[in-house]
C-alpha cells in the first residue's frame, strides 16, 4: 500500500488472520478424539496408509476446479451454489456434532444422551448457518462458517492418512497450486466466481471498520492474485474503493496445514502421558507434534505476509505447507524420534 496510514491496518488484518488460522486447527485439535475411531476415517484404517487414496482426492480437486469453472462460464452458478453450500452444511457437521454433545452434557440433559440429542441439533443449527449465510453473506458470517468448516474438514481428512501421506498430498497440492496462480491463471476465475457468490471457501479480515464483503466483486484477475483454494490476496481500498479494503485467504490454506496437524495427532505414538480431553484420550507426545507444526504452518504464514505486504501475489500453499512439513519434522525428531515420522505405505 502507499498509502501510509492503512498500513497499520493491513497488519491488524494479517493478525487476524492469523487468529483465524489459529483457531481453525485449534479447534480441530480439540475435536480430533471425538472422530478417532475407525468407522469415522474416510477409507477405513488399512486405507490410512494406500497412497491411492491421496491420490484420489487430488483427482476430485481437479474435477470440483474444473466443473466449477466450466458452470459459471455457462452461467450455471446457482448450480455452483447449490453444491457448495451442501458441500459446506455436511462438513459442518463434523464439528458442530461434537461441540453441541458437549455443550450438552455440561448443562445436562435430564438423563438424555448428549450425543443423540447433538444428532438431531447438528444438522438443524448447521442450516440454520448456512441459510444465514445464504441470506446475510457479510464478512464475520462468511468466517464463522468458514471455520466451522474448516475445522471440520481438517479433521476428516486428517484422521483418515497417516502423516506420510498427507505430507505427500501437501507437496502435491503446493505444485499444483503455485501453477495454478502464476501459469495456467485458472485459479484467479475460480476464486472470482467463489467471491462473487459470496461462499465461505475464503477467509476475510477487513482493514477498513466500513468494509462490506457483500459488496465484493471478484477482481482476482484484475489485480493478479487469487484467493480460492490456496492464495493470498491482499486487496487495497482507497477513496474510490471502500468496499475492497480487506486481506483475503483462501480457506485451503487453513485446511492443508491443519491435516497434517491432526494427522500427527493422530498417528504420532502415545508417549508422555495422557492429557485430559471430554472426547477422548491424548498424549502429551502427539499434542506437542501436532503444535510442532502448527508453529511451523505459522512461520510460512509469517513469510507469506511479508511478501503481502510488499503488493506481490503470493500462492499460499508453497510457504504454508512447506512450513507445516518442516515444523512436524523438527518437532518430531524432538520428541518422539526421526524413525516415528515414517509410516509404511502401499500405492494400491
Amino acid at each position: 500500500m502507499s498509502d501510509v496510514k492503512h498500513r497499520p491496518m493491513a497488519w491488524s488484518s494479517m493478525l487476524g488472520m492469523a487468529g483465524m488460522f489459529i483457531f481453525t486447527i485449534c479447534t480441530g485439535i480439540f475435536i480430533q478424539p471425538a472422530w478417532n475411531f475407525e468407522e469415522a476415517k474416510a477409507f477405513g484404517e488399512e486405507g490410512s496408509t494406500e497412497a491411492a487414496n491421496i491420490f484420489f482426492e487430488l483427482i476430485m480437486i481437479f474435477i470440483f476446479t474444473a466443473g466449477v469453472i466450466w458452470l459459471a462460464r455457462k452461467g450455471l452458478q446457482v448450480l455452483i451454489k447449490a453444491f457448495v453450500l451442501l458441500a459446506l452444511w455436511i462438513s459442518m457437521l463434523y464439528a458442530t456434532l461434537p461441540l453441541i454433545a458437549l455443550i450438552g452434557s455440561i448443562v445436562g440433559m435430564g438423563g438424555q444422551d448428549p450425543w443423540n440429542m447433538a444428532l438431531i441439533a447438528s444438522p438443524i443449527l448447521s442450516l440454520g448457518a448456512i441459510i444465514g449465510l445464504y441470506k446475510y453473506p457479510e464478512w464475520w458470517v462468511v468466517n464463522g462458517v468458514g471455520m466451522i468448516v474448516g475445522s471440520g474438514v481438517i479433521v476428516m481428512i486428517g484422521i483418515s492418512f497417516v502423516p506420510v501421506l498427507i505430507c505427500i498430498f501437501m507437496i502435491a497440492a503446493a505444485i499444483y497450486d503455485y501453477w495454478a496462480v502464476h501459469r495456467s491463471k485458472h485459479m484467479l476465475e475460480l476464486a472470482d466466481t467463489m467471491i462473487d457468490l459470496k461462499l465461505p471457501v475464503v477467509l476475510v479480515a477487513p482493514k477498513d471498520a466500513n468494509y462490506s464483503f457483500r459488496s465484493e466483486q471478484g477482481s482476482m484477475r484484475d489485480s493478479g492474485s487469487t484467493a480460492e483454494s490456496s492464495a493470498v490476496q491482499q486487496v487495497d481500498g482507497g477513496a474510490s474503493k471502500k468496499g475492497r479494503d480487506a486481506l483475503f485467504m483462501g480457506l485451503g490454506d487453513v485446511i492443508f496445514p491443519g491435516m497434517l496437524v491432526i494427522s500427527s495427532l493422530t498417528y504420532m505414538p502415545e508417549l508422555g502421558g495422557e492429557v485430559y480431553n471430554p472426547y477422548g484420550s491424548m498424549y502429551l507426545s502427539q499434542i506437542l507434534v501436532a503444535l510442532g507444526t502448527l508453529v511451523g504452518g505459522l512461520f510460512g504464514y509469517a513469510a507469506l505476509m511479508r511478501f503481502v505486504a510488499k503488493g506481490n501475489a503470493q500462492p499460499g500453499l508453497p510457504l504454508l505447507n512447506g512450513g507445516a512439513i518442516l515444523g512436524y519434522i523438527i518437532t518430531g525428531i524432538i520428541v518422539v524420534g526421526p524413525a516415528a515420522l515414517w509410516q509404511d505405505i502401499t500405492f494400491l
